[in-house]
């Protein structure tokens, strides 16, 4: 006989596929495909485990790993937000917590309820773990954007002062990586990928 929480947790992973046809802004490395929500997860992840390393303070890496993979399932019925967007607040929490609840409502309760906490934390950005899982979210399309020579920098306009508001994030999680960030910056302004 099956169970009725496995029921639940099939239904679940079928819910989540859609988030492979979430479309984001961003394009692949050297490419002119875009990135759909599912490739942003798991790269987040693999730079999670590979960048470990550099957070400013010892994290529970599984709980960043969590937080990477399920962050944007909520886009599923809220849509991706583009960071830069000028019209829509990207910090649309209230709108994407409905989402949430409707999304890992699909688990049995106690899934639920984890992944929901685990989704609220990352949204938070207080803890340690929230802080580095925000660091990747925030250093893989700055990569991105830098090896598609400017990408959505130079095709939405975006100019060097919003791009480094944005990206100050990376600094709670790893001053490292944020140095990083910085210097990458300033060589995308020497390119004349990325406008002062």
């Amino acid at each position: 006989m099956i169970s009725e929480d496995l029921v639940k947790q099939i239904a679940f992973i079928k819910e989540i596929d859609k988030i492979k046809y979430i479309q984001r802004r961003t394009k692949l490395f050297n490419s002119d495909r875009r990135e759909n929500d599912a490739e942003h997860s798991w790269h987040l992840a693999m730079m999670a485990i590979v960048l470990s390393e550099h957070s400013d303070v010892e994290i529970d890496l599984l709980k960043v790993i969590k937080m990477v993979l399920i962050h944007d399932i909520v886009e599923i019925d809220a849509g991706d937000t583009f960071i830069y967007d000028s019209t829509k607040n990207h910090e649309n929490t209230a709108e994407e917590k409905k989402c949430a609840d409707r999304i890992f409502g699909m688990l049995p309760e106690k899934q639920a309820e984890e992944y929901l906490q685990i989704w609220m934390e990352f949204e938070d950005g207080i803890s340690n773990e929230a802080k580095f899982a925000k660091s990747m979210d925030r250093l893989e399309p700055l990569l991105q954007n830098a090896s598609n020579n400017g990408g959505t920098w130079k095709e939405f306009g975006v100019k060097y002062e919003t791009v480094y508001g944005k990206q100050k994030t990376i600094k709670k999680g790893s001053t490292t990586l944020w140095g990083y960030a910085k210097d990458l910056l300033e060589n995308s302004v020497d390119k004349g990928i990325l406008e002062k």
